[in-house]
């Protein structure tokens, strides 16, 4: 996600990604991925406060699910995180943080409403990985899968957004050896799944002399409706449609003919994945050298920076000419790109890509965190006070 800095040492190796595995009930459309094996002899966890883990954190997601789908008109008076005590249950912390997630979400999904976009209902499973124990704390990994439904999906609109993200939680055993669940927080570099209530940290600003000839991407307005101006998406020589489809291919299942840079470190995977779904619609490699800006180019064991780095990428686009900026968030089309500066220090920090629209809204797809189809008026609403640059390619 974020832009790598020039001075560091070029990493060449791959990285594959994690296999998914087999689709769950209320998932179909999904792939779960498996968050570790299954430990045996924990030395204070037992299998059946183990499983018991697993229903509260299903419980805490399938919450936050219920309140961008229902909120307070769900036929359930409480959370589910409720009907947990005693043995296993979330700490008083906790709990108030929880309460605020879902009171933050449940005004989201007004916002949204507004902004004509509701979703009729949702569906969440939560697979436990490999629990860690030591003394008083254990922790282990939840592997989160969201699916969405739009609630009147028209035109050329996809009928569902979907996510996959990763959790670390952290569970604390009192004085009389009862659990409690105290820490809920991303495992992964950067997450900006639907559900997620905060920003995740920003890239800091990166000075580049070399980038300073290189035309800058103007900021993109976001409202609704933005101005017309219509794509053809037959000129150029680009095929769109195979950038998108690429793109709704790969969402979760990674190419393993690419490096899978998602928690690996290095700025997340967000830009090389929207390289990956250009190149698949038509644009040529630029050999050279991997650090300067205008080269481009990728593959299982080299990458330039402006194919995976967020800045460089934009560099790249704006000096090639093979992009054009857009007044407005909503002009973008299929194929078209989408970044985001979280806290408008200059840096950006976050790249997606235009898999359809419909009506007037564009829906992205993209990794770290891998989603499919979110509509850009969903993006906006999370991140009300990000700077937006559009790209037309």
């Amino acid at each position: 996600m974020k832009s790598r800095r020039i001075s560091r040492t070029r990493r060449r190796a791959t990285i594959f990604g994690a296999a998914t595995v087999s689709v769950v009930a209320g998932a179909a459309m999904l792939p779960v991925w498996s968050a570790g094996a299954a430990v045996t002899n924990d030395p204070t966890v037992d299998a059946k406060t183990k499983a018991t883990f697993q229903r509260l954190a299903d419980a805490v997601f399938t919450d936050r699910t219920e309140a961008l789908v229902a909120g307070g008109q769900t036929d359930r008076d409480k959370p589910r995180t409720d009907g947990f005590s005693q043995d296993v249950r979330l700490s008083s912390g906790t709990a108030r943080s929880e309460d605020a997630a879902l009171s933050k979400l449940d005004r989201r999904r007004n916002a949204l409403a507004k902004l004509g976009e509701k979703y009729s209902k949702g569906s969440t499973t939560v697979t436990l990985g490999a629990t860690n124990v030591k003394g008083r704390k254990a922790k282990a990994v939840a592997t989160e899968t969201t699916t969405l439904t739009y609630a009147k999906a028209r035109g050329g609109a996809p009928g569902t957004t979907g996510f996959q993200t990763r959790h670390e939680l952290t569970f604390t055993a009192d004085r009389q050896g009862d659990w409690q669940l105290t820490g809920i927080s991303p495992a992964e570099e950067d997450n900006l799944a639907v559900n997620e209530t905060t920003a995740p940290p920003a890239a800091a600003a990166v000075s580049v002399k070399s980038a300073t000839t290189t035309p800058a991407a103007p900021k993109a307005a976001t409202a609704y409706p933005g101005p017309a101006n219509p794509k053809n998406l037959t000129a150029g020589g680009l095929d769109y449609k195979a950038m998108a489809d690429y793109a709704k291919r790969h969402w979760s299942a990674y190419n393993p003919a690419y490096p899978d840079f998602n928690g690996a470190g290095a700025g997340g995977d967000c830009t090389n994945f929207v390289s990956q779904a250009l190149k698949e619609g038509g644009w040529k490699h630029v050999p050279g050298y991997v650090y300067d800006y205008t080269r481009w180019f990728g593959n299982a064991d080299i990458q330039s920076h402006s194919f995976v780095g967020v800045n460089e990428w934009s560099w790249f686009a704006q000096n090639s000419e093979r992009t054009t900026s857009l007044a407005n968030v909503h002009q973008m089309d299929v194929g078209d790109v989408l970044q985001i500066d979280f806290d408008n220090n200059g840096s950006k920090d976050h790249t997606m890509i235009v898999t359809s629209r419909s009506q007037g809204v564009p829906y992205l797809t993209y990794h770290s965190t891998n989603t499919y189809s979110r509509s850009v008026t969903s993006i906006i609403a999370s991140y009300p006070n990000a700077s937006y640059y559009a790209y037309r390619t």
